[in-house]
């Protein structure tokens, strides 16, 4: 890696992680397409050096939640619980079933498209409610695991950890996001702990390209450091709404991108 490519990829992670972490967001999500499309990482490489970005990002963010007290209550470890088996079953699954690019672009777009589209419907209808409104019901801790299984199982796949799609998701429930997004955090950063871990180990008996780009993820990592802390510190200052709608637009818009590279 040359120190221009180390450069555009510190601040990509600086400027993705300031924008995404308020809301529970490491970032990689939004990384990802950055990576394979401008920084050139190939398939498969890119999932496991997304993950080695959530590892080094992760701290930042999570620090600053530590000393607000964010990261108490039973919802982190419900989340941990259920993403940790997920993601290695996904970095199986990656490896062994859709290691092409033209698949995995697919599976992009599956995955954006509809969080995306979800994610923005779900935040104007907020905004056009009446403060008297309904209250969302809670979501049961069974249910809680559940998806949070099933989205590790597809974080491993992508490279995300699986927190980056558990906090749309349960924040679009109804939660706050005061207390999904340190939850989603930490559980986005001890599955991206163990997928990495997985991605090495399946490195020694798989062929091609799957154990992760080791200076470019810790370039972006070190951007993402920063801006996951800088994000967390902002996440009472900035309007909760305006960044539900941004991050949906960007998922969109991304998911849009893989779509139409697949029809082409």
């Amino acid at each position: 890696m040359d120190w221009p490519t180390g450069l555009l990829g510190f601040a990509a992670g600086l400027l993705i992680s300031v924008t995404t972490a308020p809301v529970g967001v490491s970032g990689a999500v939004f990384l990802l397409p950055v990576q394979v499309s401008v920084l050139g990482v190939p398939s498969p490489a890119v999932t496991p050096t997304n993950l080695l970005y959530n590892v080094v990002a992760g701290p930042g963010a999570l620090l600053r939640h530590h000393r607000s007290g964010g990261l108490r209550g039973p919802l982190t470890r419900l989340l941990v619980l259920g993403t940790v088996p997920g993601v290695v079953v996904g970095a199986v699954i990656r490896v062994f079933a859709v290691p092409g690019p033209s698949v995995f672009r697919l599976l992009i777009a599956v995955l954006l498209l509809p969080l995306g589209g979800w994610l923005c419907l779900r935040t104007l209808h907020r905004a056009a409610s009446t403060a008297a409104a309904r209250e969302p019901s809670e979501v049961s801790p069974r249910t809680i695991t559940r998806l949070a299984m099933a989205v590790g199982v597809a974080g491993g796949i992508y490279g995300i950890g699986g927190g980056s799609l558990l906090g749309p998701i349960l924040v679009g429930r109804g939660m706050p996001v005061a207390k999904v997004a340190p939850a989603a955090l930490a559980a986005t950063f001890v599955t991206s702990v163990v997928g990495a871990g997985t991605y090495a180990l399946l490195s020694l008996t798989a062929t091609g390209d799957i154990a992760p780009y080791w200076s470019l993820g810790l370039a972006c990592g070190l951007g993402g450091l920063c801006g996951g802390y800088l994000g967390a510190r902002l996440q009472p200052r900035l309007p909760e709404m305006a960044l539900r709608l941004l991050l949906g637009v960007l998922a969109l818009g991304i998911g849009g991108l893989y779509a139409i590279q697949i029809v082409r």
